[in-house]
This record gives C-alpha cells, sequence and structure tokens, in this order.
C-alpha cells in the first residue's frame, strides 16, 4: 500500500512539474534584465566628400582618439562600408543605412561622426536612428551658387539647333545687403566658347534656363563634352559651379519620322528612338494639311526639305496617316507606325511567338502591360516574294481571334516593319518594366531594320549616364543577347590609359569608378565606342542644413524585457519531466 501510494505520488508529482513548465511557456511571464553593452565600441565616421574641406580634420582626430583610448572599430561610409583609413574623403553620397544597421548587429556601443548631411535618414527606422550616439561636426554653410543639372538632346546633326535646359541655384547665408547676383552661364568645348547668357541668380533654390546652340558652332563630328558653367560668381565653392554634358554630332540624321497628325505616340518613339538605338532623330509633323513643320522649331519645310531628309536617313518612320506623308517619306528601310485608324478597344497584346525579335523581347511580363487603344490590319502586304512574319499579336479585351500588330517584311534588299496599334506610348509613360518593355520593342525594331547597314542598340553594354557626379560611378546596363556576362573595358583620359573590367549582376548592370575627368570607352572584343565624363561636380559640395541631429544615443545599460521563452533551461524540464514519468510507467507496467 505505501510504495503504491509513493508510486501515485511521484507520477503526479512528475505530471505536475511538466504541466506547470508548459504553462509557463504558454504564458510566457517577462522580466527585465540590464542590456549587454559589447565588448568593442564602433564609430561610424562619415567619409564623403561634403566633409573634405573643413570638418574631415577634427572629424579624424576624434575617430584617432576613440581607437586609442577606448580600442573603438573605425568604419568609413559614404556609398559603401569600408575599413578605416587617413585617405581624404571621396564618396558622392552620404548613406548611413548599411554601416549603422552592420554596427547594430555586433551589439557594442555605436558612435556616428558626421556633418549631419545623410541622404538615407528617412530609410531608418525609428529605433535604429535613436541607437548610436552621433557627433556632429558642422560644415561651413556660406553662400554658393552652382549649376544643378543640364539636359538636351544626346544625337544631334551639323544642321539642329541644340537646347541645352540649364538649372542653376543658390544655398547658404548671403551677405546682409547683398541682393541678388548677376552671373554668366557660359556653354564651351575643349576651351573654345560656344554660347553664354547673363542671368540673375535666385535668393535660394533653383531655377532654369534654355540655351539654344547651332550645331554648325562644333568643329568636328563626332562625341563632344560641352562644358556649362557660371563666371562671374564669388562663392567659396568653385567645384559645383559647372557641369559636363556628353553629346554626339553627325553630318546627317540616321532616323527621320514624318508624322501626320503628331500625337503622344510620335513624342515618345522619338525619344526613345534616340536613346536606344544611339543615332540622331529628326521629326517632321503636318499640323495643319498641307503644311509640314520641324518638330523641334515648328519652322515650315518645303516638300523639297522633306525628300532631301529622307534620302540621307538610314531609317524612315512614317506615323498616323500614313497616306499623308507617302509622297515624301521613301527609303529602303521604313518603319510603318498606324495610328490614326483601327478598331478603338483595349487591345491587350499577347507574348510574343518564335521571331527574330524574341531575343530581345524575352522577359517582358505581358500581362502587367496597359493595352493600346486602337488596333488595325498590317500597313502592307508586301510582294509575292516578300517575306512576312508577325512578331505581336492583340485580343480586344482579352477574348476572340488574335491580331497582328506588329510585323516585318523583308524582300530584294528592303526592310519595313509594320505598327498598327496605338497608344503603346502608355507603357513609357507608366514607368518601370513596362517602359523597359516599349524601350526593348523600339530597339529590337530598330535592330532588325538597321541591320546591316549599322546603327541601331546592337551594343552588348552601354552606359545608362554618360556624365556622373564626383565620388559616384557610371552606371552600365547590358543590352547584348544572353546572360550579362564580365566586359573588359579600355579607357583613355587626360591621365593616360587604363583598363578596367564591367562585371553584371544578375539584373544586367555594372558600375565603374573613375576619378573625375573625360574617358573615350572601348569594349574589348567589339566595336562599342564612346565618351563618358566624370565631373568634378558633386551635390555634396552644395550647402544643406543637417538632417541628422547630434544625439547622446540609447544608454548601453538600459533594460530589456526577457520571455521565459528566452531561457532554454524550462524546454529542458518540461521535456525530462514528460520523458521520466513515461519511463517509470513502463518499468512499472502501466499504461
Amino acid at each position: 500500500m505505501r510504495r503504491l501510494t509513493r508510486l501515485t505520488l511521484g507520477l503526479m508529482l512528475l505530471r505536475l512539474i511538466a504541466i506547470g513548465a508548459l504553462l509557463l511557456l504558454f504564458w510566457n511571464p517577462t522580466r527585465s534584465r540590464a542590456r549587454p553593452a559589447g565588448e568593442q565600441p564602433i564609430v561610424l565616421l562619415d567619409a564623403s566628400l561634403s566633409m573634405a574641406t573643413g570638418p574631415w580634420p577634427a572629424a579624424l582626430d576624434s575617430a584617432r582618439a576613440l581607437a586609442g583610448q577606448r580600442g573603438a572599430l573605425v568604419w568609413r561610409f559614404g556609398t559603401d562600408v569600408d575599413a578605416f583609413d587617413s585617405t581624404p574623403p571621396g564618396a558622392g553620397a552620404s548613406r548611413l543605412a548599411p554601416a549603422l544597421e552592420a554596427a547594430v548587429v555586433r551589439g557594442g556601443e555605436v558612435i556616428v561622426l558626421t556633418d549631419g548631411g545623410v541622404d538615407d535618414l528617412s530609410a531608418l527606422p525609428p529605433d535604429l536612428r535613436q541607437r548610436p550616439r552621433v557627433v556632429l561636426f558642422p560644415r561651413d554653410s556660406s553662400f554658393d551658387a552652382f549649376v544643378a543639372s543640364v539636359d538636351g538632346p544626346r544625337h544631334v546633326t551639323r544642321s539642329d539647333t541644340v537646347r541645352l535646359r540649364v538649372s542653376y541655384g543658390t544655398a547658404g547665408k548671403r551677405e546682409a545687403g547683398s541682393g541678388k547676383r548677376n552671373a554668366t552661364i557660359v556653354v564651351s568645348t575643349g576651351g573654345r566658347r560656344l554660347t553664354s547668357r547673363s542671368v540673375e541668380l535666385p535668393d535660394s533654390g533653383i531655377v532654369s534656363v534654355e540655351l539654344p546652340l547651332p550645331a554648325s558652332r562644333f568643329s568636328i563630328p563626332g562625341w563632344q563634352v560641352l562644358e556649362v558653367r557660371l563666371d562671374g560668381v564669388n562663392d567659396r565653392e568653385s567645384r559645383d559651379d559647372r557641369r559636363s554634358f556628353v553629346i554626339e554630332v553627325t553630318p546627317e540624321p540616321a532616323a527621320v519620322i514624318y508624322a501626320s497628325p503628331p500625337d503622344w505616340d510620335v513624342r515618345f518613339l522619338a525619344r526613345t528612338l534616340s536613346d536606344v538605338a544611339r543615332v540622331p532623330v529628326r521629326t517632321f509633323v503636318e499640323t495643319e494639311r498641307g503644311r509640314w513643320r520641324d518638330g523641334a522649331t515648328l519652322e515650315p519645310v518645303s516638300a523639297g526639305g522633306l525628300a532631301r531628309a529622307a534620302q540621307g536617313a538610314r531609317l524612315v518612320v512614317r506615323m498616323g496617316d500614313l497616306e499623308r506623308s507617302s509622297a515624301y517619306a521613301r527609303g529602303p528601310r521604313q518603319l510603318l507606325w498606324e495610328t490614326a485608324d483601327g478598331q478603338p478597344g483595349d487591345w491587350y497584346i499577347d507574348a510574343a511567338p518564335a521571331s527574330p525579335l524574341a531575343g530581345g523581347l524575352a522577359g517582358i511580363a505581358w500581362d502587367s502591360l496597359p493595352p493600346a487603344t486602337r488596333a488595325g490590319p498590317p500597313s502592307f502586304t508586301g510582294d509575292t516574294a516578300a517575306t512576312t512574319l508577325t512578331i505581336l499579336t492583340a485580343r480586344l479585351a482579352r477574348r476572340g481571334p488574335a491580331r497582328p500588330v506588329v510585323t516585318l517584311t523583308a524582300s530584294a534588299g528592303e526592310r519595313r516593319a509594320s505598327v498598327t496599334a496605338a497608344g503603346l506610348w502608355r507603357w513609357a509613360f507608366r514607368g518601370g518594366a513596362a517602359q523597359e518593355a516599349y524601350r526593348s520593342l523600339v530597339a529590337s525594331l530598330a535592330d532588325w531594320l538597321l541591320g546591316e547597314q549599322g546603327g541601331g542598340s546592337r551594343e552588348r553594354a552601354v552606359p545608362v549616364a554618360r556624365e556622373a557626379p564626383s565620388g559616384l560611378p557610371i552606371a552600365w546596363r547590358w543590352t547584348g543577347a544572353g546572360e550579362p556576362q564580365s566586359l573588359p573595358v579600355h579607357l583613355r583620359g587626360d591621365r593616360g590609359a587604363r583598363t578596367d573590367t564591367l562585371r553584371f549582376d544578375a539584373a544586367g548592370r555594372a558600375e565603374l569608378s573613375l576619378p573625375p575627368g573625360v574617358y573615350r570607352y572601348a569594349l574589348a572584343g567589339g566595336t562599342e565606342r564612346g565618351l563618358i565624363a566624370v565631373e568634378t561636380y558633386s551635390d555634396e559640395y552644395r550647402p544643406r542644413a543637417p538632417a541628422l541631429a547630434a544625439q547622446a544615443g540609447e544608454a548601453l545599460g538600459r533594460f530589456e524585457a526577457v520571455g521565459l521563452r528566452d531561457r532554454w533551461w524550462l524546454f529542458v524540464v518540461a521535456i525530462a519531466a514528460l520523458a521520466a514519468e513515461w519511463a517509470w510507467r513502463r518499468r512499472q507496467g502501466l499504461p
């Protein structure tokens, strides 16, 4: 009887221990404990160009003192996170988030030494933003005038007028009673002055002005670098007073567009064709019946001028009502884009079948693209000896029979492409993946049409932008067929020749960091040639209010809540009690 009582009490005790442990784990009560301080402080030293002039020596001395006295680990941050060295800062941006996230993971005290000009502060979560101790080293906020940006056509002919849109502005504190100041915007190339204009600087902010420049003033055709600078500005920072703009000048236009009537499809096609095909494009529009004008200047153009432009072009594009331009626009390589006629409705493009353009159109998510607004039959039938291929089809409201909207025809040395879908400009207007789909379609058509004549976008890789501010890399985009692969690039600049390698990621993008200067590049194993420029300008040089304020940071001795589920031994107690009860029952022959 005593033995049975002891057995029953022992099993009950084990069961109670197991159930109690499980209930505590389910409830998960918490208690406070001191947060561990970590073993080594981490110093994040701002190495962006805004620190280069005034704050850098003081910040560098503070970093060295923390490393010597407290054994702190010092990291530099800017565009990337780097190990500590005492070289002058050269990063063209101040991105704190990657460095701060890596430092907080280590668990020690984090100290940020900066002038407060952090670019990605809005991307930091509030708890992460409050974590470090921030020491500010204020920079000079005196008056500064700068050239913010330069925009204009990239490919022009000798007969064109280049219209540069120059944005300029001021920042910082002015001297009392100084009022507005006058300056001169000067455009030059190779040390030769091309044009200039007197402007009045704003009290603050950025304004824009348009500078017309006849391309005939360029001494030689080919790639050129225009220097746009502010003269007559009395400020302390001169490196942001000038910008570079790379432009290509050719004797004759490579592509001519005839549009009647002009619409949004014309505007987006002209811009995209010049960009992706890397050729100068000239546009003529019929604003009134029988009256044609230059698409850039709106000056009247005679019938003879229209015919001569088509004779010298390698690619002729007819848009809108094709019959209106048939008397002038003739050539062996034509793109016929009919937008005036066709059945209205929501025409959704089907996935591209196998064709000569399939490689350039691969990877497009056709179901996510906006529908075309009209679709008609092909604009030409070709002769009996012609070979016609259907590239894209569309369905009205995704139902019914498919209608060809992009077709290709080739015969006797002539190539023609027909597009009968209107409203595709909305792909480019939406941006993102839809814009890239529009660019891919235009680039593929230009490649096929220009084919043996040269031109087009057959480069394996091209620069995304031909200029980059100081401290930022030149971005490249893979445009060749197949998977991106590394490409050696040969560069020749004022400091001599050098060879680098473009290493593309899975998205087909690569970056190339270079010191300021003008470089002519050539990709190894191909015919890709061009010009790129790294400016002395940087947004970091412009005075701005600190985005990051000084703060003491979170105390390392603060308490944090710890739940019972964070204690491993409670799980062991529950498992051990259940296992002991089961073993005891098995040994006694109990169920």
